[in-house]
């Protein structure tokens, strides 16, 4: 894959570091992943919240970040389309559980455009960064950045990875757009579709939002069976499993996490009963 460096549209790598106090970069180590703990409800750290109430940029939200002390990459989570946080919280809380500090936010309203909350999801980023409390700061690699969103979030953080290439990942959920073209991003992505979305069907909205992303940049796109648009809004194994095996292996750069997506672990899950179909570019 073509590695791109440049900066962040409104955040800058740079001046997050310097407004950072950091620690020699060192990797959250959890226990190897099997099948079962990527299933489970939880990783293997417990979590921590810490509520947000006056932002700027974003309507507010919750930090979800591990109590042990390390350092770990950060992760913003948009809802869609007349949602708040709430429906995201499960996924927030599971994807920190195996050692991410993610951020859960409200947008400035409930109705903002798939644009906004690009803009959004790269300001929660930076209140994190820059804004949190002492405890989440201590725990956070600046280096390390993601976006995930859901409907409208997932059209966010699509044009979020389209226009901060610095970002390590990007994981879309049912996600609405109105362009279909991303054929700009350099941000590995994986998009989760459903078969049964009839707010953002997969024929035009997911399918052709992966069939744009360029070869050279690592993707993946799973099309969940029996499913609706609002599968990201409730505890979902798939959706689960692939969020903490995709952030692991692009944020945090650990190859255990690759079979997973690539290999025989990978194989044996993504059978027809949970995908009806799934695409990528593996390996990686």
């Amino acid at each position: 894959m073509k590695t791109t460096v440049s900066r962040m549209k409104g955040l800058s790598i740079a001046a997050a570091i310097a407004l950072t106090t950091l620690a020699p970069s060192a990797f959250s180590q959890t226990s190897t992943p099997t099948s079962a703990s990527l299933n489970a409800t939880a990783g293997p750290l417990s979590v921590s919240t810490a509520s947000v109430l006056l932002p700027v940029g974003f309507g507010g939200g919750t930090i979800y970040y591990p109590t042990v002390a390390g350092k770990y990459g950060v992760i913003a989570i948009s809802p869609g389309f007349t949602a708040t946080e709430s429906s995201i919280a499960w996924l927030g809380r599971r994807i920190a559980s195996h050692g991410f500090v993610v951020i859960t936010l409200n947008t400035n309203t409930t109705l903002d455009q798939p644009d906004s909350r690009a803009t959004q999801l790269v300001a929660a980023l930076r209140y994190v960064l820059n804004s949190s409390g002492s405890t989440v700061r201590a725990r956070i690699d600046s280096t390390r950045l993601a976006v995930a969103g859901h409907s409208m979030g997932g059209g966010g953080s699509l044009i979020a990875a389209r226009d901060n290439p610095t970002l390590k990942a990007s994981y879309p959920l049912t996600p609405w757009n109105l362009s279909t073209n991303f054929s700009t991003v350099r941000v590995p992505t994986m998009i989760i579709g459903a078969d049964g979305d009839t707010v953002a069907p997969v024929a035009s909205h997911a399918r052709p939002f992966y069939a744009s992303l360029p070869s050279s940049t690592f993707k993946a796109y799973g099309e969940l069976n029996g499913a609706t648009h609002f599968a990201p809004n409730t505890t979902n194994t798939p959706i689960g499993r692939y969020a903490v095996t995709w952030m692991k292996r692009f944020v945090d750069g650990d190859t255990r996490y690759s079979p997973f997506l690539c290999g025989a672990q990978h194989t044996s899950y993504a059978t027809g009963l949970v995908f009806d179909r799934y695409n990528q570019n593996c390996p990686y």
